[in-house]
C-alpha cells in the first residue's frame, strides 16, 4: 500500500475517535468524572508524545532555530485562533458541562466544527509527516491523538445533546471532522515528501507548539474540573504509559 494512503488511513483512524466518542456521549450515560479522567490521561499521553517523539525528531532534523521558532509560532497561532473562536462561540468546545456552555453562549455549530479542526489538523499532519522517513508510523503519536480526540467527542456530544441539537447534526459534524483528519494526514505526507529536513522540522515544531497550547487551553480545564486533585496523577499515568510505549517499542 502506498505510504501516502497509509498516512491517510492512520489519520482517519485517529480522527475516528471523535465519532466514537460522540456516539458514546450521545447514547451512554457517561459520568463527567470519567470523561474528565479520559481527558487528563489523553493530555498526559499527548505531552509525552510531543516531548519525546515530535520535538526530539524535529531537533534531530533541523536544529535549534527551526524548532524554537516553529514551536513558539505554533503556540502563538493556536492562541490567536482560540481567541477568535472564543469570540465566535467555541471557547469551551471540550467542556461537558451544559451550564458552562450555555453561560458562554456556546451554540455555534460552525464554530465548534472549526475549533475541532484547528485542534485536530496539527495532530493529523504530524501523523503524516511521521511516515516520511523509513515508512514506520509513529504509533505513540497515533495513540496520543486518538486518546485526545475521544474525550472531545464525548464532552461535545453530551453538551450538544443537552443544548437540544439533533443526533444527525452531531454525528455528521464529527464524521466530517474525522474524515478531515485523514485528509490532513494524507496532505501532511504529500506536502512534505522530499522537502528540506529543516522545513519539516519547523512544521513538526509548529504542530508541537499548537498541540501543547491546545492541551493547556482546552483539555486541562475540563480534566481538572472533573477530577480535581486527581487530574495530575491521571495525566502522569498517561505520560508514563506513552513514554514506556515509545522506549520499549523502539
Amino acid at each position: 500500500m502506498p505510504l501516502a494512503l497509509q498516512a491517510g488511513l492512520w489519520g482517519l483512524l485517529s480522527g475516528s475517535a471523535l465519532l466514537i466518542g460522540a456516539l458514546a456521549g450521545w447514547f451512554l450515560p457517561m459520568p463527567r468524572r470519567l470523561v474528565a479522567a479520559i481527558m487528563a490521561f489523553g493530555a498526559g499521553v499527548l505531552i509525552s508524545a510531543l516531548s519525546f517523539d515530535l520535538m526530539d525528531e524535529a531537533w534531530s532534523r533541523g536544529g535549534v532555530w527551526p524548532v524554537a521558532a516553529g514551536f513558539f509560532g505554533g503556540a502563538a497561532f493556536f492562541t490567536l485562533c482560540n481567541l477568535l473562536l472564543g469570540a465566535w462561540g467555541a471557547r469551551h468546545r471540550k467542556r461537558s458541562d451544559p451550564e458552562l456552555r450555555k453561560t458562554h453562549g456556546q451554540n455555534n455549530g460552525a464554530a465548534l466544527a472549526l475549533g475541532a479542526l484547528i485542534d485536530g489538523i496539527p495532530e493529523s499532519i504530524v501523523i503524516g509527516v511521521s511516515l516520511l522517513e523509513g515508512g514506520a508510523i509513529g504509533l505513540v503519536a497515533v495513540i496520543a491523538v486518538f486518546l485526545s480526540n475521544l474525550p472531545e467527542g464525548l464532552a461535545s456530544a453530551a453538551g450538544m445533546k443537552a443544548e437540544g441539537k439533533g443526533a444527525a447534526f452531531v454525528f455528521l459534524l464529527w464524521g466530517a471532522i474525522a474524515l478531515a483528519a485523514g485528509l490532513a494526514a494524507l496532505g501532511g505526507y504529500l506536502a512534505f515528501e522530499g522537502v528540506d529536513p529543516a522545513a519539516v522540522a519547523a512544521v513538526q515544531a509548529v504542530a508541537a507548539g499548537a498541540i501543547l497550547a491546545m492541551i493547556v487551553d482546552t483539555m486541562v480545564p475540563e480534566a481538572f474540573e472533573g477530577t480535581q486533585d486527581y487530574a495530575g496523577l491521571i495525566a502522569v499515568t498517561g505520560f508514563l504509559a506513552a513514554f514506556l510505549l515509545s522506549k520499549l517499542g523502539g
